[in-house]
């Protein structure tokens, strides 16, 4: 895999307080009430943290569970716990996230947690899979979006048991893999596509995916539609939405959509701490819309340039 070494030994980076460090965010939104997780350098071993918010300026680690969403211990992982993904069912909130680079499936009464596991078990794969996000269409089936790591990390989809238990293995299907110059922009001999983002917008699905090795500058977020869950997934051909070339920041990627209390669409994502560092990976929020786009005859995503901004706490 190619190697990105962006931090001097002679200037480590030295962290703001006040800054939220966050990679591969989520926000989930409910009854006014903002809750952040992602993936951080300090608690990567130990669990996934929470912050909350009421306005999406102000931040806060929450007091519950020494402020852990999940605790190691209590569900699947001894150690990289990457990438949540929150999700409702009924009146039960899941985490789907990565540890030991499998992906496990994890619940609680409270979008604050505590995520837990009766029976402590990852979801059964042959390979090594990260980066899950769940898709709930409209007649009730359930998909798995993820990144298996095989000739590249590359985005795969199946169906799920409706309890969340497992994938259906005859479902698997390879999605999208890096192709474009864009995606693989230092000639990688292991291209990478990940953190997939699945919305399904005027009957239309779109993939929202990341490409790049993480510690590129060039990490930048592009689409594909498919008229399936399944694809075949048609790739934008205008190049990435999101990238160090609309907004001048480095490592800009690997984040989730969510809707605010205006009915916003809103994109959270990281960046890379500056423009020697890779991390500590800051996270950040943009605002989306859909244009109708007569040459692509859909509805493209547009993201409000001047409407970024990083987290605070």
């Amino acid at each position: 895999m190619q190697l990105f070494v962006t931090t001097a030994v002679a200037q480590r980076p030295v962290k703001d307080a006040h800054t939220v460090y966050f990679a591969d965010p989520c926000i989930f939104h409910l009854n006014g009430v903002y809750y952040l997780y992602g993936t951080t350098d300090e608690n990567a071993n130990s669990g996934f943290i929470v912050y909350t918010s009421t306005d999406l300026i102000n931040w806060k680690r929450s007091a519950a569970q020494e402020g852990y969403a999940l605790k190691k211990g209590e569900a699947f992982g001894q150690s990289g716990f990457w990438a949540p993904h929150i999700f409702q069912q009924r009146d039960t909130f899941y985490m789907a996230y990565v540890a030991d680079e499998q992906i496990a499936i994890a619940k609680a009464t409270s979008p604050a947690g505590p995520f837990t596991q009766k029976t402590i078990k990852q979801l059964d794969a042959p390979v090594k899979q990260i980066d899950p996000f769940v898709f709930t269409d409209d007649d009730g089936k359930k998909y798995l979006y993820h990144v298996r790591l095989t000739n590249g990390n590359r985005i795969f989809v199946a169906e799920m048991e409706d309890d969340l238990s497992a994938i259906k293995p005859a479902t698997v299907k390879e999605c999208i893999n890096a192709t474009e110059q864009w995606e693989n922009t230092a000639n990688a001999p292991w291209p990478v596509t990940e953190g997939p983002t699945v919305l399904k917008h005027n009957g239309l699905y779109y993939m929202f995916y990341t490409a790049n090795d993480f510690r590129n500058p060039d990490y930048a977020v592009g689409f594909a539609t498919a008229t399936s869950p399944y694809g075949p997934w048609k790739k934008y051909n205008g190049g990435p939405l999101i990238s160090r070339s609309l907004l001048g920041i480095n490592g800009t990627g690997h984040g989730d959509f969510f809707t605010d209390a205006q009915n916003n669409l809103l994109y959270v994502f990281h960046t890379h701490f500056s423009d020697s560092s890779t991390g500590p990976r800051k996270t950040a929020i943009i605002k989306f819309s859909f244009v109708k786009d007569e040459q692509l005859g859909i509805d493209k995503p547009v993201a409000d340039k001047e409407s970024f901004y990083f987290l605070k706490k």
